[in-house]
């Protein structure tokens, strides 16, 4: 069985990703893209669907042992292991370097600390996520596996055996000994990959994360917190076009058992935009004109056929299928590749990727002047569908309706385009557009909200609450102290709540439960959450907001890491991992929290 969520670290090369377990294990391993199949996906089955497990060796009958302590070394995304056996102690390094080709490496070097400690590699390949058992066999003392378009190239000075399909290596460890394992990936049509060079490899890829954080202009009491989470949402950029993943994985469910199980591995408009603005505050310009560019190409002449997610390199068609001979994270089925809510009509996107470009220039960005005629064709689009009903931020599967935050987002795309023709850095049609601000601003305030309860609502007319109501304020469509605004922000506190004061999206019993079209219940939603800190601080309730914040960061792993949502009846983490809509408003609150100086210590 694979691990709890929150079991796992991430390491990646930015152009994909693996999860490895607290045992040593590696369960997850798209090759050689994040959105590629995975050669390890235990994590989603069993191990018959491939993993790496490497650690202390261990008798059938007791399993893997967890390691005792484990920690990214300094700023980095090089992970450190370490096990205390009655044999001595022993550290594993795994990483996957910054590619100079289009080679990926997973590189695991073990070093004996003290004493002589017995460890076991245990390496099962299953190619097309986990389905088709590779021809293993050696080549010049090198082993291979190859099965249809793809090859993975294993090298270490170890000795290994085959047995029941699965590659092994027994050894022994003494202090300061070190031992290498590093498995390549090359299309099984080419060349053999060069003969890797581990301690090499392990020296760059400290120099890269080291320099690479160096440039944060955050310093203030949250920095681990923030600087944890940039990288996270560095490896989770894929590095040839800048396109962002929301998460490395697929399928991990928001209700464990359920059927509420999504592919992440794209980029959405949506979480992309405000990563690009996390990054932008924290002074990260190359990443903002990097996306900026991907997003150009995404569009490319097409602006009113606007996707609300595309793949990493701008692919358009992302059919969803289910994997049928997985059995799913804890038995949650279906699991899924693709996602089907790529052609879903999402309003909001637009107010997005509008802030997003607007900061951009704002930030001192380089000028594009294609980018300011995209948004000026977006906003043009946006003038003829913005009273549309939608299927809103949370992509429901149920029937389109006037979402109030999609209404707010418009009126957002629209006012960042007014300030851009008012920078005098393009024209448009200032009036018409002023007009139209204010007209969709008028109909959002008496459609959207209800004055008997003082509170806006999910969608015209509904008297259910949504937690992206949050976003009001931070938008800037009303001032924090508007009674409206902190009506909402109260009613979603006692209405969206959990017992430990987590939010919830929206409801998933009750009146309105069929408003996303699924069956099943889910965690907080830990972005939700995260919003109401910030909306408490700009509320004045500094000290509440602080404490929120903090009791939010005590839910991350022991590495800082933060999946989609919080079960608060199992007490667990839920959803994909790591998740990128999780850890871009841990930034902007702790940026938030910092600036009014609410902060413990």
């Amino acid at each position: 069985m694979a691990g709890r969520i929150e079991d796992y670290a991430l390491i990646g090369d930015m152009q994909t990703a693996a999860l490895v377990c607290r045992d040593g294990t590696v369960d997850w391993l798209c090759l050689p893209r994040f959105d590629s199949p995975a050669v390890f996906a235990g994590l989603l089955g069993t191990e018959e669907n491939g993993f790496w497990r490497l650690g202390p060796a261990h008798s059938p009958e007791g399993g893997p042992l967890p390691a005792d302590r484990r920690r990214y070394r300094g700023d980095s995304l090089v992970l450190e292991s370490e096990w205390d056996t009655p044999r001595g102690t022993v550290r594993v390094i795994d990483f996957m370097p910054p590619r100079e080709d289009a080679t990926p490496q997973l590189i695991r070097i073990v070093e004996g600390v003290s004493g002589r400690v017995p460890m076991r590699s245990a390496l099962r390949m299953r190619f097309s996520y986990g389905w088709v058992v590779p021809w293993v066999h050696k080549i010049d003392e090198r082993t291979v596996a190859v099965a249809g378009p793809d090859s993975v190239w294993l090298d270490t000075d170890a000795e290994t055996y085959g047995k029941d399909l699965t590659t092994y290596a027994d050894f022994t460890v003494g202090p300061g000994e070190r031992i290498a394992f590093t498995i390549s990936w090359q299309p099984s049509h080419s060349r053999p990959p060069h003969v890797p060079e581990p301690e090499a490899a392990l020296e760059a890829t400290e120099d890269f994360w080291r320099e690479w954080v160096d440039h944060c202009t955050y310093h203030g009491p949250y920095r681990d917190a923030v600087v944890r989470s940039l990288i996270t949402l560095k490896a989770l950029t894929y590095a040839p076009t800048g396109g962002i993943v929301a998460a490395p994985t697929t399928s991990l469910p928001e209700d464990i058992g359920g059927s509420r199980n999504w592919d992440y591995r794209f980029t959405w408009l949506r979480d992309a935009a405000i990563t690009l603005s996390s990054l932008l505050r924290t002074g990260y310009r190359e990443e903002a004109r990097a996306w900026r560019e991907w997003l150009l190409r995404a569009v490319a002449g097409d602006p009113e056929n606007l996707q609300i997610m595309y793949g990493i390199a701008g692919e358009r068609e992302l059919g969803e299928n289910e994997l049928t001979w997985l059995t799913g994270y804890e038995n949650s089925q279906p699991v899924r590749v693709g996602n089907g809510a790529a052609g879903q009509l999402q309003l909001d996107v637009y107010g997005e990727v509008t802030e997003a470009l607007h900061l951009a220039h704002n930030t001192g960005l380089a000028r594009n002047d294609y980018a300011s005629l995209l948004q000026l064709k977006l906003i043009q689009w946006v003038e003829k569908h913005w009273d549309e009903p939608d299927e809103g931020i949370w992509e429901v599967r149920g029937p389109r309706r006037h979402f109030v935050h999609s209404k707010v987002m418009t009126w957002v795309a629209v006012d960042r385009t007014i300030k851009l023709i008012e920078s005098g850095d393009v024209d448009g049609p200032l009036d018409r557009w002023r007009q139209l601000r204010e007209t969709i601003h008028r109909e959002v305030c008496a459609k959207g909200y209800d004055p008997q309860r003082n509170t806006f609502t999910q969608s015209y007319g509904s008297k259910e609450l949504d937690a992206s109501l949050l976003l009001i304020p931070q938008m800037g469509f009303l001032p924090p102290d508007d009674k409206r605004v902190i009506g909402t922000i109260e009613a979603i506190q006692r209405e969206l709540g959990t017992e430990d004061g987590f939010i919830l999206r929206y409801p998933t019993s009750g009146d309105d439960a069929g408003v996303d079209g699924l069956e099943g219940d889910e965690g907080a939603f830990l972005a939700c959450s995260f919003w109401l800190a910030d909306d408490l601080a700009m509320i004045g309730r500094v000290e509440e907001a602080r404490i929120l914040f903090e009791k939010l960061l005590a839910l991350r792993n022991d590495l800082g890491l933060l999946a989609e949502e919080w079960d608060s009846k199992l007490q667990r983490q839920v959803g994909n991992f790591p998740q990128a809509f999780s850890h871009v408003p841990l930034i902007d609150t702790a940026l938030r929290l910092t600036a009014s100086g609410a902060y413990g210590g």
